[in-house]
This record gives C-alpha cells, structure tokens and sequence, in this order.
C-alpha cells in the first residue's frame, strides 16, 4: 500500500539519488568515500521515508478505527511500521552497494556493514516514526516536519564534510545526530579511518533506536484518538 506512493518513491528514491550526485559530479574524491556516502544518504532516506506517512494516510483513509480495533496494542502497531520502513531501507540500500560492485568499489568488511545497515535500518524508521506521532491527518504535513529534520541531520552528519574537517559546533552538533555513527560504520566497512571506535557507533545507534522507539510508542498512545476524532 505505501512502498509505492509518491512521497516514498520521491523521498526514498530519486532525492537521495540526485542528492549524491550533485555531490560527487566534479569532485575529485575517491569511490570508497563515495560510495559509503551514498549507502548513508539511501540508508537514511529510504528508512525515513514509509514511516512518517503511515499513521496520517491511516487516519486520512479512515482505516485506522479497523486498525485500533484488533486485539493489539499501540506498540505492537508501530513495530509493524517500523519494521516495513525497515525493510524498505534496508532493500533499496542494496543498490548502492551493486553500483559500487559496478565499479569495482567492495566493501572490506561485508557483516559490519549490513549489521550498521540493518541496526541504522531500524533506528531512522523509529525516528520517522516519532515525526509521524504530530497529530495530523494529512501526509503532507507530516513529510514536511520530516525534511525539516532530515536535511540538517544530512548536511550535519559527516556525509559530505568529514566529522574532524568540522568545527567544534559542527562536531558537536554531528555527534548528536545518529547518521554520523552509521556514516562512520560505513567508511570503515569500506577501509577507510572511522572516526569513532566501531563498538561506539553501534552503541550509540542501538541507544538511539531504543530512544526513538520508545518515545514513538508514548506519543501516538496519545496522537491516535486525535486522528480518529
């Protein structure tokens, strides 16, 4: 119902496509750098780009009484969005991964990379999640509180800039965002120099997963009779 919506496709697909490339066309820097870049803009793209619109086209529909009405509660409701926006993200993540096969561009640590890519999968879904719990039933809406968190998180988070080139408000505000710790697991899946310990980077991710999660739960619990009303 929603993998092939129009703000999905846009926002999962095409932006971070064109992003990257307006990025990379004449710049001298190397495939593995670019390639990671790009793993990390899909990966977060894609993952926050089903489940931010879930819970409004529900609402907008009229379909989430039905939903509300079966025998589980709010979490479990969210987990199944999570994990869709999960899976999404995880899958169109993979075309990256062929394009830098393509070019003879491979990974030197294959389990690190698709572990940061399913763990990172699952916490941008979460935090698209949370975008989605503003009480609105509109898609529109919610897409555009979406990119407003989105971009900066981008622009912050070392994909085009490297973390350390940074100063020390952009460090500062880089290590706040959890795509600087999947960007991170990404250049050292490709051999470059990480800037953080892997152990740290998953760790973080893990915590922000939970975090997003857990706040995504507290607040459609109390978003979900607004849209129905």
């Amino acid at each position: 119902m929603y993998y092939t919506k129009g703000p999905v496709v846009i926002f999962g697909v095409l932006l971070p496509l064109f992003l990257f490339l307006a990025f990379c066309i004449g710049r001298n820097l190397s495939s593995e750098f670019l390639i990671a870049g790009l793993v990390s803009i899909t990966v977060f793209f894609s993952s926050t780009s089903v489940s931010p619109a879930v819970a409004p086209w529900e609402g907008q529909m009229r379909t989430l009484e039905r939903i509300i009405s079966c025998p589980v509660d709010v979490k479990t409701i969210i987990l199944g969005d999570v994990l869709a926006s999960m899976a999404f993200g995880f899958i169109i993540s993979i075309a990256p991964l062929l394009i830098g096969v393509g070019i003879k561009t491979f990974p030197t640590n294959v389990p690190v990379l698709l572990g940061g890519m399913a763990i990172s999968a699952f916490c941008f879904s979460s935090l698209g999640s949370l975008i989605s719990a503003y009480p609105s039933n509109l898609p529109s809406t919610i897409m555009m509180i979406s990119s407003l968190v989105r971009f900066p998180l981008v622009f912050l988070s070392g994909i085009f800039i490297p973390v350390f080139k940074l100063p020390l408000w952009g460090k500062a505000l880089a290590y706040a965002s959890p795509l600087t710790y999947f960007t991170d697991i990404a250049r050292y899946s490709y051999g470059l120099k990480p800037a953080l310990p892997l152990h740290v980077d998953f760790a973080v991710l893990i915590l922000y997963s939970i975090l997003f999660f857990a706040l995504a739960v507290k607040l459609h619990e109390k978003a979900i009779l607004v849209r129905i009303f």
